[in-house]
């Protein structure tokens, strides 16, 4: 079952903007390591954090809290499974908030997707909740 979904839609020159004003200062307060060594390998950094930065206002608003409630950008990193796909890794205040949301004996699963097409990025996020197999009769 479903229990979030959130998209975000971004414009990578405002990233880009933001990357020559704040540099580091913003990279440092927004990413985590995992996803600036992604961006850093990068020819289109800018393209890659948009990206990023699109999943976490993506996940922010499928866990329905926004960035407020304990919510903070370095609490949601994207980061690829074994094949590939891409997530998104909770910690702090979000993976309270996804706690709080999931039902009694169920797990969450967080899909996303990730696009970009100069000048624009786009995210999607699905937060499901699937029957633990311990408690499936």
């Amino acid at each position: 079952m479903i229990i979030g979904l959130g998209s975000d839609l971004i414009d990578i020159r405002r990233i880009e903007k933001t990357l020559e004003r704040h540099g580091e200062r913003f990279i440092e307060r927004v990413f985590t390591p995992v996803e600036r060594a992604a961006a850093e390998r990068r020819v289109t950094k800018a393209a890659t954090y948009a990206k990023r930065f699109a999943a976490k206002e993506a996940c922010a608003k499928a866990l329905g809290t926004g960035f407020r409630a304990g919510v903070f950008w370095r609490d949601l990193g994207v980061v690829n499974l074994p094949g590939g796909r891409p997530t998104i890794e909770l910690t702090g205040g979000a993976a309270a908030r996804l706690l709080a949301i999931t039902p009694a004996g169920f797990a969450a699963r967080i899909d996303l997707t990730l696009t970009d097409d100069y000048p624009l990025a786009s995210a999607v996020v699905i937060i499901s909740a699937i029957p633990r197999p311990d408690t499936v009769a």
